[in-house]
């Protein structure tokens, strides 16, 4: 299993407590005392107590009132050579199981007027000038003035009571006792209040575990002249799962004045605010991402359930049985045997709850068996351990911290290989790179995320030069730490989109285009005047885009002109951007061109294209000769087909016209006389416009002939095309 080293000094702690009792924190009331805590940054945090017990035993643990539905869900009871008996606390509502009975309420308490009107018939004595016995009958307010011309008032409560002698009244606060005559009445009072008292003093709340010797029940078994069970001494650990302020991991990194390692120290930062001290506690720290849920345990629910009326039986008269059809199928014969209970299947085995996964697997501790799930349940080795998707760091010491103390928890001390860069990120800075580092984890556990100062070491003293921000680094890994602004080095980048077309083909009366859009950058770095520069350059992904330059070196040093996905490994990536290297010389200028081309597809309907779209297609110079010749001559019959359709409709509108024009001269010649010369020459001029329509109609039918007859030929020509 990998380990981490630990630093070897005891962990620093971050608070100075006003008093620091010698008996105070660690141990628990019945026996418990806390020994182990485990904190996720799932934001939980696990605690384990250990009691040692004889026979049978009754363990107690206070808990906050806030953590009980946690401690619900979570508590777990290991006593490896006893059982596990119950575990009782009191209800979530002591309190309004106190008044469920009463006939008053909580509220009524906040007055004397409010609780005498709710014990409406109770008997009371009042003292003072007038003592009276009765039984309640009101409490009413009034308002007085007081004496004194300022008009000031008072409010007070007149209360009635039947007595012996007939109705009496007397003013509540002018009595000197009020107290209610029958005993039992009082100590019912005297109770809720002490209900409402004790419900105020308890923040916390307090847990029974009965553990019982083995071969026995928690509360059950026979006993020996000791009164113990047997089993002897034993040690019992409960623990549970707690709501924990989040652990930060935060880590120092001192860089060497030349190339090579750097000297990582790594940090848990963490507070105590679970309630109760920590002393002498075994304390490890999980990072990972565990899924952590809650639940309302600790609050009572009632299932709504219908109500059904109750139902009068009334008189029944059978109706006579005129006997059954038999179906498709013949009706099976019913059997003795099927008409017995059936014993019931086994149930099946159930598969573990994906949920249930525990914060990390780990040998066992040396007090449980191997087979128990505190096995899978906590970390005791020296050292942090990387083990599936959470990273353990166990401190090697036992630690204390007190109620509302923070922590610092060493966690990682390494030197780790890391590298000198400058990194741009166009969205961050336009013109000028950041100035970075690459640090490797060559260990064999992950890190933790966290922020990261850094360190200068030069001329035997260290200056500190910037924060960076650092993610997960898992083991094998590396990491881009950005932590200032290289003033030193300019980026200029020019962008220059372009189009390619690639094929392109003829049938079925489609013609398809394979186009090829571009999208070049190109950047040029003005180096540092002093010295060479290592620069990573983030040039961003679009989706559907593939990088197909820069080209990937061959081993002899060439450059590879095959297209991307037929090269090798290409650039690192991020989620959002290629990592492009580029080595500037000191004084000098690199040039970086990166090129991403997206293919794509455009299909043309042929047919639905006028003369002069198919002259511009066939005027395209990335179109081959034979394609561009084709669509020359698609252009000429259709040219040829609007032509005649351009025919069709000047004869239709001469047409219309003459029609028009023969209307006009129908109604003229109704005004005329008969006989007369303009009657006649009406007539020669209707006369030739019927002649006239006549050609007109015979010539629209030759016309529409041609059109169609051109347009068959071009949509046979458009179908039958393919190149």
């Amino acid at each position: 299993m990998p380990r981490v080293t630990l630093l070897a000094s005891t962990a620093l702690l971050l608070i100075a407590p006003s008093a620091w009792a010698a008996d105070g924190g660690g141990a628990a009331a019945g026996g418990l005392t806390l020994t182990r805590v485990l904190l996720s940054t799932g934001g939980v945090g696990y605690f384990e107590y250990e009691a040692t017990v004889t026979g049978n035993a009754d363990l107690t643990l206070e808990v906050r009132r806030d953590q009980v539905d946690d401690v619900l869900k979570s508590i777990v009871v290991y006593d490896d050579k006893g059982g596990v008996g119950t575990i009782g606390l009191p209800g979530a509502e002591p309190l309004e199981t106190a008044f469920r009975e009463l006939p008053f309420s909580q509220g009524d308490l906040t007055s004397p007027a409010s609780l005498l009107n709710a014990m409406t018939g109770a008997e009371v004595t009042a003292g003072g000038p007038r003592q009276l016995t009765g039984r309640l009958m009101s409490v009413t307010e009034e308002t007085v003035r007081l004496p004194g011309n300022d008009g000031a008032t008072t409010t007070r409560h007149r209360v009635t009571l039947m007595t012996a002698d007939g109705l009496r009244q007397l003013v509540l606060e002018e009595a000197d006792s009020l107290r209610f005559t029958d005993p039992a009445v009082q100590a019912r009072i005297d109770g809720a209040l002490s209900a409402v008292a004790e419900n105020a003093r308890r923040e916390r709340r307090r847990l029974t575990v009965h553990a019982g010797a083995q071969g026995g029940g928690a509360q059950g078994g026979s006993t020996q002249d000791n009164g113990t069970q047997d089993g002897g001494t034993r040690r019992v650990h409960v623990g549970f799962v707690a709501p924990m302020p989040l652990w930060k991991a935060t880590y120092r990194l001192s860089l060497p004045p030349e190339g090579g390692k750097g000297a990582l120290q790594g940090w848990a930062v963490l507070e105590n605010l679970s309630g109760e001290d920590w002393r002498d506690v075994d304390l490890t720290v999980v990072s990972g991402n565990p899924v952590t849920l809650r639940q309302s345990l600790y609050t009572p629910y009632f299932v709504e359930r219908p109500e059904i009326p109750v139902e009068v039986l009334g008189r029944v008269l059978p109706r006579a049985d005129e006997g059954t059809v038999t179906m498709d199928a013949p009706r099976p014969a019913l059997r003795a045997e099927a008409m017995r209970a059936a014993p019931a299947p086994a149930p099946a085995p159930i598969a573990p709850d994906p949920r249930e996964e525990p914060l990390a697997k780990a040998a066992p501790p040396p007090y449980a068996p191997a087979a128990t799930p505190q096995a899978a349940a906590l970390q005791s080795a020296d050292a942090g351990a990387a083990e599936g998707a959470q990273v353990l760091f166990h401190y090697p010491q036992p630690v204390t911290v007190p109620d509302g103390g923070t922590l610092m928890m060493p966690i990682a001390v390494r030197d780790m290989p890391v590298e000198r860069v400058a990194l741009y990120q166009p969205a961050t800075n336009p013109r000028h790179p950041l100035a970075s580092l690459r640090l490797g984890n060559d260990g064999g556990t992950a890190l933790p995320p966290g922020l990261l100062a850094l360190y200068d070491r030069a001329n035997g003293s260290a200056a500190y030069v910037g924060d960076a921000r650092m993610a997960t680094l898992p083991a094998g890994d590396s990491r881009l730490l950005s932590f200032a602004v290289d003033q030193a080095v300019t980026v200029d980048r020019e962008e220059k989109p372009g189009r390619s077309l690639t094929r392109a083909t003829i049938a079925d009366g489609v013609l398809t285009l394979s186009v090829t859009d571009r999208q070049t950058t190109v950047y040029r770095v003005a180096g540092a005047p002093d010295q060479e520069r290592k620069v990573v350059i983030e040039h961003p992904r679009r989706p559907g885009w593939t990088l197909v330059e820069p080209a990937i070196a061959k081993p002899d040093g060439q450059q590879d002109s095959r297209p991307r996905e037929k090269q090798g490994a290409g650039p690192d990536a991020t989620a959002s951007a290629y990592r492009l290297p580029l080595t500037v010389p000191a004084g000098g200028t690199a040039t970086l061109t990166a090129t991403l081309e997206q293919p794509r597809q455009e299909s043309i309907l042929l047919g639905d294209l006028d003369p002069e779209e198919l002259a511009a297609q066939a005027a395209s110079a990335e179109l081959p000769a034979e394609l561009r010749q084709a669509l020359n001559m698609l252009a000429g019959m259709r040219a040829a087909v609007a032509e005649k359709e351009r025919r069709i409709a000047d004869l239709e509108r001469e047409r219309d016209e003459r029609v028009a024009d023969q209307e006009r001269l129908r109604e003229n010649l109704k005004a005329l006389p008969a006989g007369s010369d303009l009657q006649k020459r009406t007539l020669a001029k209707m006369t030739e416009a019927e002649s006239r329509l006549d050609t007109l109609a015979r010539d629209l039918a030759t016309a529409r002939s041609e059109s169609e007859a051109a347009q068959r030929a071009l949509r046979e020509r458009i179908r039958t095309l393919s190149i």
